[in-house]
């Protein structure tokens, strides 16, 4: 069933759009939707990521938490930085943070988690150190934004992504 219907949530998200762009569920349209359904995902089995299981789900909702909080925060701070600060008080500068992080989903996560945060912007890994290249608009300690991202982000990503459940 797996090679036949390689992902039926796309399957159904396929046709479910199909159908609202056409405005109507008219027969021929659900099985068109349906013929799009079935053969888009095969076409594009090859280029989607090898899949990732979750392996501490309360791993990941202690994350989702954490980071809600921690962009709240830097959301304040950015906007206290921009409207009562001087520009040339700023500190903006570029900093590696060493990873370990092997997992392409986890990496992704990560990516996500510290664009989503204002202050802070993933700029590449590093292939020949995999190390993080992170702009950071106000800086004040590297070492703090290393730790911070390697303790609160890095450490989670792992227990989620790579690490066997014990």
């Amino acid at each position: 069933m797996k090679s036949w219907l390689p992902s039926p949530l796309l399957t159904l998200a396929l046709l479910v759009i199909w159908l609202l762009l056409n405005q109507t569920v008219a027969p021929l349209h659900i099985v068109f939707g349906l013929l799009l359904g079935l053969v888009i995902p095969r076409l594009t089995q090859a280029l989607r990521p090898t899949q990732s299981r979750i392996r501490n789900p309360w791993a990941l909702c202690r994350l989702l938490s954490w980071s809600f909080l921690e962009i709240l925060r830097s959301c304040f701070n950015v906007s206290r930085i921009i409207l009562f600060r001087k520009h040339h008080d700023l500190n903006s500068q570029f900093i590696r943070v060493p990873l370990d992080l092997k997992d392409a989903t986890g990496l992704a996560v990560l990516s996500c988690l510290i664009n989503s945060t204002p202050g802070t912007v993933w700029v590449e890994i590093l292939s020949d150190s995999h190390e993080l290249s992170l702009h950071v608009f106000d800086l004040h300690d590297a070492s703090w934004w290393i730790d911070t991202i390697k303790q609160r982000y890095e450490r989670p990503l792992i227990d989620i992504f790579e690490q066997e459940h014990t």
